[in-house]
């Protein structure tokens, strides 16, 4: 799974309604456009993409102000709804998930019950301990990983990955369990989106004019 695909469903989520320039000027905002492949083309292109799979339903509006093609704003649809939720879980308790995936997944983890956040990243460590005691077994001798040469080092570096991540995601279920942040069902949480017109200090480099703000001139990247 691609996080731009979670991203812009729950970007376009929080919204209720969005265009394709408000969804990207909120994943700049989260530094997304350095993390992951949430690049404006790749943006754009997941927008119409999962418009045309019925997972959002596209509207036109109003031209755009800047003389270009009417702007196209999305929303959810129900089957967009279910696969967002869906990426959610996923990428919070699958173990082996791309770190962009799981930066998205966290991104969006307050959209969720506390209790079932909690239970998510708890697989996701059951599932990196697991995966730690079936490969320490062959591949990291006790005297070091030189033991297999330099290319014991490979492994090396995977298990301290895998160390590391389980540590920070057991610091993160204290911080959780012990009442940090808003989740679903306990009031307003923290939405990090621009407001209209909103300026944002983390946004790239704008593109030219012949991208338009709705995105339809932007050529489609490779998934």
């Amino acid at each position: 799974m691609s996080a731009i695909r979670l991203l812009v469903l729950g970007a376009v989520r929080q919204h209720g309604r969005a265009h394709g320039y408000q969804v990207r000027n909120d994943l700049e905002y989260w530094g997304a456009h350095e993390w992951s492949n949430a690049k404006p083309g790749s943006i754009y292109h997941a927008l119409k993409q999962m418009a045309k799979q019925g997972l959002m339903r596209a509207h036109d509006i109003a031209p755009s102000p800047a003389g270009g093609p009417p702007r196209t704003e999305y929303e959810l649809t129900e089957a967009g709804t279910e696969e967002f939720f869906k990426l959610l879980r996923d990428s919070l308790s699958q173990y082996d998930r791309k770190v962009d995936e799981l930066s998205a997944a966290i991104g969006f983890i307050v959209d969720l019950p506390r209790e079932e956040a909690v239970a998510l990243l708890k697989e996701r460590v059951r599932g990196l301990e697991e995966w730690r005691l079936s490969v320490t077994e062959y591949y990291t001798p006790a005297d070091g990983p030189e033991q297999l040469g330099h290319i014991g080092e490979i492994m090396n570096m995977w298990v301290h990955a895998a160390d590391g991540g389980a540590e920070w995601t057991r610091g993160l279920i204290e911080r959780i369990e012990g009442g940090a942040y808003v989740f679903a069902g306990e009031g307003e949480p923290f939405v990090g989106v621009l407001g209209e017109g909103e300026v944002n200090p983390y946004g790239a480099a704008e593109l030219g004019p012949e991208y338009g703000e709705d995105g339809g001139e932007v050529p489609p990247p490779s998934e």
